[in-house]
């Protein structure tokens, strides 16, 4: 499994407030969610993303509460990966659980620019800055982990598990 994209570069604490507002969380369908993603941190995010980019941060990216909502909006924005050199624990099992790829790294979040162009794989853990010819290693994903989020969450997951018998 692999993933590549522009980047979209933030900092410390970026938090669910921040990622989708609370005053959207009546909202449940992650293409609404998406339209408001990262709005309050970044007003140019919804409208300059595209499919396949990828999100970079510092530290503690997702702190704040524990909604599901924040991971939701990012994926459905059409962010294929958020690398961080750490993740609050809750959001990072939340991504997981949406079908979101999310890898920590710290040396990549400290080196990779806004813009950059970056490819991720995910079987080997290989972050490589094809803008500027680097190569990072992350942790690679547990086969278990690519098969959620292939199947675009937990809950997918589980229901073709049941049906197809795998």
């Amino acid at each position: 499994m692999k993933a590549c994209g522009h980047v979209f570069k933030y900092g410390d604490n970026v938090d669910t407030d921040v990622i989708i507002p609370a005053r959207y969380l009546n909202a449940t369908e992650g293409a609404e969610l998406a339209k408001h993603c990262m709005e309050d941190i970044d007003r140019e995010f919804v409208r300059k993303v595209e499919k396949g980019d990828i999100i970079v941060a510092s530290k503690n990216f997702g702190c704040g509460s524990s909604r599901e909502h924040a991971p939701l909006a990012i994926r459905c924005a059409g962010v294929s990966c958020v690398i961080a050199e750490t993740f609050a624990r809750i959001f990072y099992r939340n991504a997981i659980n949406i079908g979101l790829p999310i890898i920590e790294c710290p040396e990549a979040a400290k080196a990779i620019a806004a813009g950059d162009e970056v490819e991720i794989d995910f079987d080997s853990g290989v972050i490589t800055d094809k803008t500027k010819n680097t190569s990072f290693q992350g942790q690679a994903f547990p086969e278990f982990m690519q098969r959620i989020i292939t199947a675009g969450g937990l809950v997918n997951y589980i229901n073709g598990k049941e049906t197809h018998g795998a």
